[in-house]
């Protein structure tokens, strides 16, 4: 199998995907026409990538490209639609960088209190300013901080938060979708609250700090109306993705509403590497920003190498893939048949002919052997119902056809 790497990549990962016995090419500094070009020429099993952006021309470019790993959380720089259409799993390695991600969050959270940048800037001056900066830090103990969005990251900041004595509240779409079932599968170190709006838990936080994930539905979610709601001296992180944030909703509550605010992530940010860049959230007074930096640990970074190797490995060896994200989670299949045979071979290709024939489309098929493998079962997820004549031509087409049920879905 060949993997190719396109971006900076551990080298205890490239040793691994070696081990594994995969042909590896790194080549960290390809994107756009360049990455394009090399998938046409090196013909990779597998494309690895980091923060470059995979479009849908790259993923035609590849003929053999069956599988994208993206090192690291989410998927939002990949063309997720387009790989399913043409049949390229997307997959990623998620949980792996939450405890790097929550110790910024949390590092964030303590700079923005006791404002140590402007400490740091103000002494490099040539400025001894005790009085002011001592004056201007409320401290976190005792203090209320919102979670807007609560998986690996969220309940790993949560621990560390509650470890400075703070109270937690949370708010998550997981806990309305999914009701009384998520709340039971919290793991039970975690003392925290529930709230069933993010404006509830934005009007109660002394600090708000977002962990959801990046979708259509969550695109400029913290807006005016969670933001507005912010008390008059409140923090405020993003360590997510700069997307989930309406831009002139916080500058508006930085400006006017006293919030102070600590960004990890900037809308149009460079992919990778150093360039000039100068997002204007950034300027704000009261705003501090980083450079994306919240997975960029060592540990985390080898954390998310050993993953990625483990989902080629896996995929290798078994044809599945771990952390896989855009398998459907419902077919249209209406109906499931249900065919009992003796194993031998040809039984099911004579099946599948006679469902061709009266263009029935099998949305997904499992065939499961009985002790001894002298006979089967396979269940066919169809898109219409076969009718009687069809399942009468399937038994006539072959005598090793024992018996046939359809099932309503």
């Amino acid at each position: 199998m060949r993997v190719l790497v396109a971006d900076a990549f551990e080298s205890s990962g490239l040793e691994g995907l070696s081990a594994a016995g995969c042909e590896v090419l790194y080549q960290p500094d390809l994107s756009g026409d360049a990455l394009e070009q090399a998938l046409r020429v090196s013909e990779p099993d597998v494309l690895v990538v980091r923060s470059t952006r995979v479009t849908e021309p790259m993923l035609d470019a590849g003929p053999r490209l069956s599988l994208v790993v993206r090192a690291g959380a989410g998927v939002n720089t990949i063309d997720v639609a387009a790989a399913a259409r043409r049949g390229i799993y997307v997959s990623n390695c998620p949980g792996r960088n939450s405890t790097a991600v929550a110790e910024l969050a949390i590092g964030l959270l303590i700079a923005l209190d006791r404002r140590i940048p402007d400490n740091v800037a103000e002494l490099r001056a040539g400025r001894w300013n005790k009085k002011k900066f001592a004056s201007e830090s409320r401290g976190l103990y005792g203090r209320t901080l919102g979670l807007l969005g609560f998986g690996s990251i969220g309940q790993e900041v949560a621990r560390r938060a509650r470890a400075f004595g703070m109270e937690v509240i949370v708010w998550s779409p997981r806990f309305l979708r999914d009701g009384a079932a998520a709340l039971a599968a919290l793991p039970r170190d975690l003392e925290v609250t529930v709230f069933r709006s993010p404006e509830d838990v934005a009007a109660r936080s002394d600090a708000l700090s977002v962990h959801l994930a990046l979708t259509p539905e969550t695109g400029h979610f913290v807006g005016a109306s969670i933001l507005s709601r912010l008390k008059p001296g409140a923090l405020f992180v993003n360590t997510a993705r700069a997307e989930l944030v309406d831009e002139a909703a916080l500058r508006q509550a930085v400006e006017t509403g006293g919030v102070r605010a600590a960004l990890d992530v900037f809308a149009g940010e460079p992919a990778a590497g150093a360039a000039e860049f100068s997002p204007p959230l950034a300027a704000l007074p009261g705003v501090y920003g980083t450079h994306h930096i919240g997975a960029s640990t060592e540990q985390a970074q080898e954390a998310i190498a050993a993953e990625a190797v483990r989902v080629i490995r896996t995929y290798r060896d078994s044809g599945k893939v771990p952390n896989v994200v855009n398998l459907a989670s419902r077919t249209p299949a209406t109906h499931t048949l249900i065919v009992r045979h003796r194993d031998r071979p040809g039984v099911l290709a004579d099946v599948f002919a006679q469902l061709r024939l009266r263009d029935l489309n099998v949305q997904e098929t499992e065939n499961v052997i009985f002790e001894g493998a002298e006979a089967a079962v396979a269940r066919i997820s169809l898109d219409s119902e076969p009718d009687g004549a069809l399942l009468q031509a399937i038994r006539t087409a072959n005598p090793d056809v024992l018996s046939l049920q359809v099932v309503k879905r």
